[in-house]
């Protein structure tokens, strides 16, 4: 039988480490466009009780999303051990292309699926680049794309990544800033015949897009004066903690039913990482699906108390960090079934279901 196969892994993230004490002398606004009066420390203090999030990283100003992608694409290529124009497909998931550090334009054209083909020098002109606008769930969705396009036989080796500069699409006034960050995570996927099934195994993708339209979105500035880009995310953070809670879990359970295993089979679950609480949320909701009340400690590792949300990048760097033993305890062997899961803007929702092949 065919399987997609993960044979190499690389991340990216930039060297400048900003910590919560970086946003002090912001001026934070709220939704009904008036400035929020209470002592900034307290509001900060408020922001890292609820997301967990200590520091996050910025790209530096030389830095491009591009860049980033470019950087863990060649990481993952070395360690899969091809020659890059063996690819047949880059596939970049991101939100927002390029952005000037300075006056915060967008630039997606090229695409940047495109711009990293040539920043790794791929000659092959039969080497397909495609770009994956998908929210935070891009990356997963990228790679169930990959997974598609070997089963129709169209495709053998593909390069996933996911990479965003997030830091310069946010509004300054806005409390979520503190949330998101820089970085890029790239996995290469093979085509491999085995006599067993291993690799990606299920998976499944929802999209509610009637009401569910305005959750995450781009916006003007909470202040009416201010004079930067009118590009900004704009989060309503209840409405999509509530979604998340209500559909992820599902979702992953019924991917993991698709599968023919049970929670008890699952060794990690590697959800993007968007904020800690309603990580740890969705977590026990899943176990509570399985009537489980006793969560594995080690179940659901998290990135996001250092390296902030950094969308479709965090899932993708998680799996790097632990694959090269340099998460905390965390491990992975042959055998072990993972789940990738994420949720964003679209509203968009995915996972999948991914075992280790054994050597």
């Amino acid at each position: 039988m065919l399987n997609t196969i993960i044979t190499g892994s690389g991340h990216f993230l930039p060297e400048r480490i900003i910590k919560n004490d970086f946003f002090l002398d912001y001026d934070f606004f709220g939704e009904d466009g008036q400035k929020i009066e209470k002592p900034i420390e307290e509001t900060i203090a408020k922001f890292q009780e609820i997301t967990e999030i200590e520091e996050r990283r910025y790209a530096d100003d030389r830095m491009y999303t591009s860049d980033l992608a470019a950087i863990a694409a060649k990481k993952a290529l070395e360690e899969a051990g091809i020659d890059k124009e063996e690819l047949d497909y880059v596939i970049v998931a991101n939100n927002y292309g390029d952005i000037d550090p300075v006056y915060r334009q967008v630039d997606s054209m090229p695409s940047i699926a495109t711009r990293v083909k040539n920043k790794l020098g791929i000659k092959n002109n039969h080497c397909r680049p495609y770009e994956m606008l998908f929210g935070c769930p891009g990356w997963i969705e990228g790679m169930i794309l990959a997974h598609h396009l070997f089963l129709s036989g169209t495709a053998k080796k593909a390069l996933v990544i996911g990479a965003d500069t997030l830091s310069r699409a946010v509004d300054p006034h806005d409390r979520t800033a503190m949330i998101f960050s820089d970085g890029a995570g790239a996995v290469v996927l093979e085509a491999v015949e085995s006599d067993k099934k291993e690799g990606i195994i299920s998976y499944d993708t929802l999209c509610d897009s009637l009401d569910e339209m305005d959750y995450l979105t781009n916006d003007e500035s909470l202040k009416s004066d201010y004079e930067g880009s009118k590009v900004n995310i704009k989060m309503r953070g209840r409405k999509v903690y509530e979604y998340a809670l209500r559909k992820v879990p599902a979702l992953i359970k019924r991917t993991i039913d698709k599968s023919g295993l049970d929670i008890s089979d699952i060794n990690k679950v590697l959800l993007h990482q968007a904020n800690a609480k309603m990580d740890h949320a969705m977590v026990q909701r899943l176990f509570r699906l399985y009537n489980i009340k006793e969560i594995p400690e080690d179940i659901a590792p998290m990135t996001v108390q250092k390296f902030g949300n950094s969308s479709v990048a965090t899932v993708p760097t998680m799996y790097d960090l632990i694959s090269k033993n340099k998460l905390g305890d965390h491990k992975f062997h042959p055998g072990d079934h993972l789940v990738f899961g994420s949720v964003g803007a679209g509203m968009n929702i995915n996972a999948v279901v991914y075992k280790i092949p054994k050597k």
